[in-house]
């Protein structure tokens, strides 16, 4: 094993590739890496690509015990892809299932045999990646799965199966979608209160039994039972999803809330080396931060669908109307493939409209405009970074789901937290301007700021030093990663 042998414990870290899992096991990385972990954080070959591209091609040189590996996504390059676009989220998902278990294995085995790293001491793996478990079987090593998600959408995915034995899925016919019947109560799952069909991850609005992302997701909650020593981490806090985690605990011999990751890493002031290094696949425009310095304070929205919504053309210019119409200032990030089919092209009247309170982006360091003191309110596709960063920087939402499990945080900000308002999937323009105005100078909006930072509060108590979270993570640490087989 060479001159590594009893140094540092070494965690072999993977996330699904796409930017929504990426984030928090990177997050998680930093943190093991703080806690004295040598790291090797595995990426596709495709995202690792794009993430030189986004944070510079001798960002990671340097980095002694933080090192990054590759492997294979299986899938074949798409013509003309540019290789900065989100891929096919079927297409990645299908791949995966078959193709990375062998590349994976080879990975480890490499370096437990190289002299230049310490043996691998742990895997941490995303739960969507449910071939590692297999591996960490082959390999005698512990594996902490961490679910990048909400704790309520876990318990959604883990009923799958019960949805397609109850016959509930698949839908007769495309005209369930639409017909009420997604308005059908689900009242069997405890720990889900007043949820309906159109509230579940939405994977299971399908008419195929066989369909790839419900059959996928099928498989990822049968992994999870399969194994007795099943550890799961959730990037959530014991008082925002309590009666959930409950039911989850006593699914499985051990269920850790260790979040938010935001907070805990902001909780190592010093974050020394690292503290630079993102993981975001897209360049981040940093001048929208001085734009928001000349800001009044909570007077701005910030507008992002985050890294894999995409919406017509028609959608887009109702929202951009909708913006200008309210009068207030606003900060919009439009990727360049957020419009089905192609560029987004605003006209030159919306543009002479908003030039002095608009400012488009396409791309930014979004907890730190979040934490910025000059917004206000946030209009959001309710991933679950982007809900759990909001929260952390006690930011209400308006929010339009778009798929996976941005319905199911949506249920629960607007219901059950009070902190948000759901905008409509046609919404017009009407809609969005009132919107925005409740939230910015409303009484609601009012009482959703008072809410929401009632939460970051807790959120910050449970990341702080004797904190639940910041304990389970240093329980999960030597309990987990650290025992020995």
């Amino acid at each position: 094993m060479g001159k590594f042998t009893n140094t540092k414990p070494h965690a072999v870290l993977i996330a699904y590739p796409a930017q929504g899992h990426i984030n928090p096991v990177f997050k998680l990385a930093k943190l093991l890496h703080l806690k004295g972990f040598y790291i090797t954080f595995v990426n596709t070959e495709y995202n690792h690509k794009r993430l030189l591209k986004s944070i510079g091609p001798n960002a990671l040189d340097g980095l002694s015990d933080f090192k990054f590996e590759t492997i294979p996504d299986g899938l074949t390059p798409v013509e003309g892809d540019t290789g900065d676009v989100m891929q096919d989220i079927p297409s990645l998902s299908k791949s995966v299932r078959e193709n990375c278990l062998q590349p994976y294995c080879e990975l480890l085995h490499r370096l437990n045999h190289s002299d230049n790293v310490p043996p691998i001491t742990c895997l941490v793996s995303d739960c969507c990646m449910s071939f590692t478990i297999q591996a960490a079987e082959k390999f005698a090593l512990p594996n902490l799965l961490l679910f990048p998600a909400s704790a309520c959408s876990l318990l959604n995915i883990l009923h799958f199966r019960s949805f397609l034995e109850k016959g509930i899925i698949p839908l007769k016919d495309e005209s369930y979608l639409s017909n009420g019947y997604l308005e059908t109560k689900i009242d069997w799952i405890p720990g889900l209160k007043n949820f309906r069909l159109k509230d579940i991850v939405d994977f299971i609005r399908t008419t195929d039994p066989n369909d790839i992302m419900l059959q996928f997701f099928i498989e990822v909650a049968d992994s999870l039972h399969r194994d007795s020593n099943t550890v799961i981490v959730l990037n959530t806090f014991n008082e925002l999803e309590s009666d959930v985690i409950n039911v989850l605990s006593s699914m499985f011999p051990s269920v850790y809330p260790i979040g938010p990751l935001p907070l805990l890493l902001n909780q190592t002031a010093n974050n020394h080396q690292l503290e630079s290094l993102g993981s975001n696949l897209w360049i981040e425009d940093t001048k929208c931060l001085k734009w928001l310095d000349s800001k009044e304070l909570e007077s701005v929205i910030y507008v992002n669908f985050g890294s894999i919504t995409v919406m017509t053309p028609e959608q887009l210019y109702e929202f951009a109307w909708g913006l200008a119409n309210s009068k207030k200032s606003f900060m919009w990030i439009i990727r360049p493939d957020l419009v089905i089919g192609g560029s987004v092209v605003l006209s030159s009247e919306f543009v002479n409209e908003i030039s002095d309170r608009g400012l488009i982006a396409s791309w930014c360091p979004q907890e730190k405009v979040l934490n910025h003191p000059s917004v206000g309110g946030f209009l959001t596709h309710c991933g679950w970074n982007s809900t759990i960063e909001s929260i952390c920087a006690g930011v209400p939402m308006l929010c339009w789901p778009f798929f996976a499990d941005q319905p199911t945080n949506c249920r629960v900000i607007c219901n059950e937290w009070e902190i948000g308002i759901e905008i409509d999937t046609n919404a017009k323009r009407e809609e969005v301007k009132k919107v925005i105005n409740e939230l910015i100078v409303g009484e609601k909006g009012k009482k959703m700021r008072r809410k929401v930072r009632e939460l970051k509060k807790k959120a910050e108590e449970n990341t702080s030093h004797g904190g639940y979270s910041n304990m389970n993570l240093d329980k999960v640490i030597n309990e987990v990663l650290l025992k020995q087989n």
